[in-house]
């Protein structure tokens, strides 16, 4: 294959010179600069999609001949394409590409949730690869957080019609949209139990499953200011007052939230509640409390007597169900990657997507490696370059890694990028349930059988729609 096929022509531009204002003209890849870790490594490309997505493409100039499609976290929220999302993003796992690796991201045609419509774009960017530049001799799709699940709906939609070969998800939710925000819709009721202030008394009510309701000008630095309030969360220990510190406290004693990611969960719960419900279902609640018991506090009885209690509509837990849940149906090879301590993603949501793979019988082709380290948006160089590396190395060859050989292979790459090997191999993650309290039958796995998912999507406009 050639490097340059279908490009011939292209004038080089710069990413500045693509609007949003031209969501709707498709434009062949353009060659831009390269970031500048990959200046001399790699010829790259942005471009938008016939859906309104913008789009980065690096090929490195000593091409091994794969693919990896890359499906980015977030969601970010707005309504256009972010033409920065993919090219931030090739930046940021450059590592694939100094590795060899041909990279393709996709913003996505608009912010704000939809799993199925995210995987559509994701795939959408490997179609326009393979026209652009020919047939990779391998394709594997990488997600990272959010773009975990979408890259994990990707193998589930794609991966058994042949488009890809193997997945690559890293510090991924997988526990899918209908149970793994349980946490933060917990967060939601707990924080306004104590605090009283999202909404204030004073301002208008509304239930709180909406987020934030709907024509509120709230910004994230109101929040954020809401937050420091409450709880002196910004403060230094000694600078929060008695009363701060004693929500604060309560707070995460009962929701299980890292201290240092409370705002983030808090955001989540507040504005991409709000695009959930109000953006992508109608205004109608997907989310349940109904029959969770509140422990940890000072007062448990007093917190589960007063906070606010809720019950989803079945046909919004449906629509976000189809959209976002995994039924475990993979057919090819999927190698995880998870820090320990992600302080955003809990490890347990691995714990989920084995217990959903498991269910739909296709274990034989998962593996999972974990690591002692504590951030979810970077993981150590060294670490991404043998996980593709050993995925690889598994489809090509047919033999399956297990987690050992897998960290016992990261000291050869460690060797170039000195970023350092965290792997624990013999860790095991608890269920998703002894980290969130499960909803009445929310103990089983797969969240969505591939009945379910079947009987479904013969609903006219069920899901969230692009």
């Amino acid at each position: 294959m050639t490097l340059t096929a279908g490009v011939t022509g292209l004038v080089a531009g710069s990413l500045s010179g693509i609007s949003p204002a031209h969501a709707a003209a498709e434009t062949p890849p353009a060659v831009v600069s390269c970031p500048a870790n990959l200046a001399e490594k790699a010829t790259c490309y942005t471009g938008q999609d016939s859906n309104g997505a913008f789009y980065a493409i690096a090929v490195p100039k000593r091409w091994n001949g794969s693919l990896v499609v890359h499906a980015h976290g977030g969601p970010d929220l707005g309504d256009v394409s972010d033409p920065e999302r993919s090219v931030d993003d090739l930046e940021r796992w450059s590592v694939m590409v100094d590795q060899g690796y041909a990279w393709a991201g996709s913003s996505y045609r608009r912010g704000g949730y939809g799993t199925r419509m995210a995987a559509s774009d994701t795939e959408s960017v490997r179609r326009l690869f393979v026209k652009e530049f020919g047939d990779p001799e391998r394709t594997y799709v990488h997600g990272q957080s959010w773009g975990g699940n979408v890259a994990a709906k990707v193998v589930e939609v794609y991966g058994k019609h042949g488009a890809y070969d193997g997945a690559l998800l890293t510090n991924g939710v997988l526990g899918g949209g209908s149970r793994g925000y349980d946490y933060r819709v917990d967060l939601r009721v707990v924080y306004q139990y104590y605090c009283q202030n999202l909404p204030r008394p004073t301002e208008p009510q509304y239930p709180l499953w909406q987020g934030l309701r709907p024509t509120s000008t709230l910004t994230t630095t109101g929040l954020r200011a809401r937050l420091q309030e409450c709880t002196g969360y910004a403060s230094a220990p000694q600078d929060r007052t008695a009363l701060q510190q004693r929500n604060l406290d309560d707070i995460l004693a009962v929701t299980r939230i890292p201290e240092r990611t409370l705002e983030s969960h808090l955001r989540f719960s507040v504005f991409t509640f709000r695009d959930i419900v109000h953006n992508r279902l109608g205004d109608r609640n997907p989310f349940s409390n109904t029959g969770v018991w509140y422990s940890g506090s000072h007062d448990d009885e007093a917190l589960n007597e007063g906070v606010e209690r809720f019950s989803a509509d079945p046909e919004a837990r449906r629509d976000l169900s189809y959209d976002s849940d995994l039924t475990g149906r993979v057919s090819i090879p999927v190698l995880t990657l998870h820090a320990i301590d992600d302080p955003t993603a809990f490890v347990e949501h691995e714990a989920a997507y084995r217990a959903g793979v498991e269910g739909a019988h296709r274990e034989k082709n998962l593996v999972q490696t974990f690591t002692t380290e504590h951030e979810h948006s970077e993981l150590s160089n060294a670490e991404y370059a043998n996980s593709i590396a050993a995925l690889s190395n598994w489809v090509r060859t047919g033999k399956k890694p297990n987690p050992q050989s897998v960290a016992s292979s990261c000291a050869s790459y460690d060797r170039t990028y000195g970023t350092g090997c965290f792997y624990d191999p013999d860790f095991h993650p608890q269920p998703y349930a002894s980290r969130v309290e499960p909803r009445p039958g929310g103990t089983s796995w797969p969240a969505m059988t591939a009945q379910q998912e079947r009987n479904w999507s013969r609903i006219d406009g069920v899901g969230i729609a692009p």
